[in-house]
Protein backbone atom coordinates (compact mmCIF):
# COMPACT_ATOMS: atom_id res chain seq x y z
CA UNK A 1 0.00 0.00 0.00
CA UNK A 2 3.16 2.22 1.06
CA UNK A 3 4.42 1.99 -2.60
CA UNK A 4 0.75 2.54 -4.12
CA UNK A 5 0.84 6.03 -2.30
CA UNK A 6 4.06 6.75 -3.56
CA UNK A 7 3.48 6.04 -6.91
CA UNK A 8 0.39 8.17 -6.90
CA UNK A 9 2.04 11.32 -5.31
CA UNK A 10 4.90 11.03 -7.97
CA UNK A 11 2.03 10.78 -10.39
CA UNK A 12 0.52 13.73 -9.30
CA UNK A 13 3.75 15.86 -8.45
CA UNK A 14 4.80 14.66 -12.14
CA UNK A 15 1.12 15.83 -13.57
CA UNK A 16 1.29 19.21 -11.91
CA UNK A 17 4.89 20.02 -13.00
CA UNK A 18 3.70 18.90 -16.61
CA UNK A 19 1.30 21.66 -16.71
CA UNK A 20 3.43 24.14 -15.75
CA UNK A 21 6.98 23.96 -17.10
CA UNK A 22 8.80 26.76 -15.30
CA UNK A 23 7.82 25.07 -11.79
CA UNK A 24 10.28 22.04 -10.69
CA UNK A 25 9.35 20.29 -7.44
CA UNK A 26 12.21 17.86 -5.54
CA UNK A 27 10.43 15.40 -2.69
CA UNK A 28 13.51 15.43 0.09
CA UNK A 29 11.51 13.92 2.70
CA UNK A 30 8.52 12.37 3.61
CA UNK A 31 7.47 10.69 7.36
CA UNK A 32 4.52 9.92 9.89
CA UNK A 33 3.42 12.59 12.06
CA UNK A 34 2.09 11.92 15.20
CA UNK A 35 -1.30 12.97 13.93
CA UNK A 36 -3.13 10.05 13.03
CA UNK A 37 -3.68 9.87 8.94
CA UNK A 38 -1.17 12.53 8.69
CA UNK A 39 2.40 12.40 6.96
CA UNK A 40 4.82 16.11 6.78
CA UNK A 41 6.31 16.28 3.18
CA UNK A 42 9.42 18.61 2.91
CA UNK A 43 9.57 19.86 -1.01
CA UNK A 44 12.07 22.06 -2.24
CA UNK A 45 10.63 24.31 -5.15
CA UNK A 46 11.79 26.24 -7.26
CA UNK A 47 9.93 28.66 -9.99
CA UNK A 48 11.38 30.14 -12.70
CA UNK A 49 11.77 34.08 -13.57
CA UNK A 50 8.13 34.67 -14.78
CA UNK A 51 6.68 31.19 -14.33
CA UNK A 52 3.80 30.22 -11.82
CA UNK A 53 2.92 27.35 -10.31
CA UNK A 54 -0.61 27.46 -11.33
CA UNK A 55 -3.44 27.45 -9.08
CA UNK A 56 -4.26 24.49 -6.92
CA UNK A 57 -4.91 23.03 -3.26
CA UNK A 58 -3.44 20.75 -1.05
CA UNK A 59 -4.96 18.13 1.63
CA UNK A 60 -3.51 19.77 4.81
CA UNK A 61 -1.15 23.29 4.81
CA UNK A 62 1.70 24.11 3.63
CA UNK A 63 4.59 26.16 5.70
CA UNK A 64 7.03 27.89 3.17
CA UNK A 65 10.33 29.24 3.82
CA UNK A 66 11.59 31.25 1.00
CA UNK A 67 14.85 30.89 0.23
CA UNK A 68 15.72 33.60 -2.68
CA UNK A 69 13.90 35.09 -5.69
CA UNK A 70 10.57 37.47 -5.22
CA UNK A 71 7.17 36.45 -5.88
CA UNK A 72 3.56 36.51 -4.92
CA UNK A 73 1.76 34.53 -3.15
CA UNK A 74 -2.07 34.53 -4.62
CA UNK A 75 -4.49 33.18 -2.00
CA UNK A 76 -8.25 33.12 -2.91
CA UNK A 77 -9.80 35.89 -0.71
CA UNK A 78 -7.10 37.90 0.44
CA UNK A 79 -4.63 40.21 -0.89
CA UNK A 80 -1.45 39.20 -2.54
CA UNK A 81 1.68 38.40 -0.42
CA UNK A 82 4.88 39.70 -2.04
CA UNK A 83 7.76 37.30 -0.87
CA UNK A 84 11.52 37.73 -0.79
CA UNK A 85 14.37 35.76 0.19
CA UNK A 86 14.12 35.35 4.08
CA UNK A 87 9.70 35.71 4.00
CA UNK A 88 8.09 32.54 5.42
CA UNK A 89 4.05 31.75 4.82
CA UNK A 90 1.32 29.49 5.80
CA UNK A 91 -1.14 28.48 3.55
CA UNK A 92 -4.23 27.23 4.77
CA UNK A 93 -5.61 23.77 4.05
CA UNK A 94 -7.73 23.51 0.67
CA UNK A 95 -6.54 26.93 0.00
CA UNK A 96 -7.23 28.02 -3.52
CA UNK A 97 -3.57 29.50 -4.29
CA UNK A 98 -0.52 30.15 -6.52
CA UNK A 99 3.08 31.23 -6.35
CA UNK A 100 4.53 33.41 -9.18
CA UNK A 101 8.23 34.57 -9.28
CA UNK A 102 7.92 38.04 -10.12
CA UNK A 103 11.57 38.76 -10.14
CA UNK A 104 14.28 38.17 -12.85
CA UNK A 105 15.84 34.98 -10.99
CA UNK A 106 14.40 31.82 -10.04
CA UNK A 107 12.37 31.59 -7.25
CA UNK A 108 13.30 29.03 -4.27
CA UNK A 109 11.39 27.93 -1.06
CA UNK A 110 11.31 25.23 0.93
CA UNK A 111 7.70 23.87 1.63
CA UNK A 112 6.64 21.60 4.30
CA UNK A 113 3.05 20.31 3.73
CA UNK A 114 1.37 18.46 6.40
CA UNK A 115 -1.46 16.51 4.56
CA UNK A 116 -3.09 13.45 4.73
CA UNK A 117 -2.01 10.56 3.76
CA UNK A 118 -2.60 8.67 1.04
CA UNK A 119 -4.06 11.64 -1.12
CA UNK A 120 -2.58 13.30 -3.93
CA UNK A 121 0.14 16.30 -2.49
CA UNK A 122 -1.24 19.28 -4.95
CA UNK A 123 -4.70 19.15 -6.76
CA UNK A 124 -4.73 21.24 -10.11
CA UNK A 125 -8.06 24.11 -9.66
CA UNK A 126 -8.92 26.30 -12.59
Amino acid sequence: MKNVRILLLCFCVAALVAQNPGLQRTILQRKDISVPGREAVIVRVEVAPGAAAGRHTHPGEEISYVLDGEGEILIDGQPPLKIKGGDSVVIPAGAIHDAKNTGSAPLRLIAVYLVEKGKPLAKPEP
